[in-house]
């Protein structure tokens, strides 16, 4: 199952030039690589306090840190503690357009690849057991569970009879219970799969249950996307990626028999914004990918004589983490290099964000630690 492809931090940086991470060569082909220069002052400019009731969150003399690159679409990162209480762990991310899963080392810093032909695996999470779980959304169209043996078992591949659309990202609750989005991303084209009819009418948020009953739960969401439960998982957030006027993150009470109720609209992506995953701290904020949603501008710009329809806002404003407070407010922003898909906390102490940023990983302590 793993395999593992690894050169040493000192041949890299020669290869891709000096500040830069780690990248991964080997099969497939090296992918994009960057070099990153992280601040040389503290604090870091690039982490900015929009209300002052972010400013507990960051840490005065922590900085963004570029961990590995040479990825073509980097999304679902989860986080593996160490295996004793306080040792350093390890990341797992997908790399869609490649079909794998990419492993970072804490340790060792090494990025390899763990999965070759992971099914264009996009959100992944762990269970209560510590096991892997995986939304394959394009051609196998399922939900899988990694055993500790390295077995996969099928979780879920059709609801009513029907293949679903494309799994997309996955969150576990207390009670065992496994939720997930399954959008049309992974069949609409090939770039991060394989293009196919769906089958479902609906683009639908699932639950399977502990007896594994699978249950639409949310049916009139237009390609639901990144998930999360608040604390005391009272609350479900999912992202709306195709919402009417603007992307969204809706808010829906959890009932105590798995049932929602209560949908309210509690962010809204405005404009140029783009929400796609993201988790949600102790304190019950919620970290979320941002970046350019592609709109394009009203009017052309003449570009060497060429009528061109640039991007609405620019895109390098709009690249990284934006944080909302419980009530929707947003207080601070992570400025990235590269446009933020998903993030998760890590760390020994969970107190480290790690951030899949299109090409490259990145990480940042805060002063926050992941829910779960």
């Amino acid at each position: 199952m793993n395999n593992p492809i690894t050169l040493e931090r000192r041949q890299l940086l020669k290869k891709i030039g000096a500040g830069s991470a780690l990248a991964v060569v080997g099969a497939p082909a090296l992918a994009q690589a960057f070099s990153f220069a992280p601040s040389q002052r503290y604090p870091d400019p690039a982490v900015q306090i929009l209300d002052p009731s972010f400013a507990r969150y960051r840490i005065y003399s922590s900085t963004v840190e570029q961990v590995a690159t040479g990825m073509r679409w980097a999304e679902g990162p989860v986080y593996f503690p160490g295996s004793k209480a306080g040792e350093p762990g390890h990341v797992l991310l997908s790399d869609i357009p490649n079909n794998r899963i990419m492993k970072f080392d804490e340790k060792t810093g090494a990025f390899t690849v763990w999965r070759s032909n992971a099914n264009f695996s996009n959100g992944n999470t762990r269970d209560r057991q510590g096991r892997l779980l995986t939304c394959e959304h394009s051609v196998t169209r399922r939900v899988t569970r990694t055993e500790r043996d390295g077995q996969i078992t099928v979780l879920a591949d059709r609801f009513e009879g029907k293949r679903l659309n494309a799994p997309n990202d996955i969150v576990v609750k207390s009670d065992d219970s496994i939720w997930f989005t399954d959008p049309l991303f992974g069949i609409n084209g090939e770039w991060e799969g394989a293009r196919a009819k769906p089958e479902q009418a609906s683009t639908n948020v699932y639950r399977l249950g502990a007896d594994g009953q699978l249950t639409a739960v949310i049916t009139d969401l237009v390609n639901p996307n990144g998930l999360a439960f608040s604390p005391d998982e009272t609350k479900l957030y999912v992202v709306e990626w195709k919402g009417t006027p603007n992307r969204s993150i809706w808010s829906f009470d959890v009932q105590p028999d798995g049932r929602l109720a209560n949908k309210t609209k509690l962010i809204d992506a405005a404009d140029q914004g783009a929400l796609d995953g993201f988790k949600v701290d102790r304190d019950g904020n919620l970290w979320c990918g941002w970046g350019s949603n592609g709109a394009l501008a009203a009017e052309p710009l003449d570009v060497g004589g060429r009528q061109v329809y640039p991007l609405r806002g620019r895109s390098e404003d709009l690249d990284g983490v934006m944080v909302f407070n419980p009530q929707g407010k947003a207080i601070g922003f992570i400025r990235l290099p590269e446009r933020c898909a998903n993030l998760t906390f890590g760390g020994p102490k969970n107190n480290r964000l790690y951030m899949a940023s299109s090409h490259s990983l990145y990480a940042l302590y805060v002063e926050s630690h992941g829910a779960v």
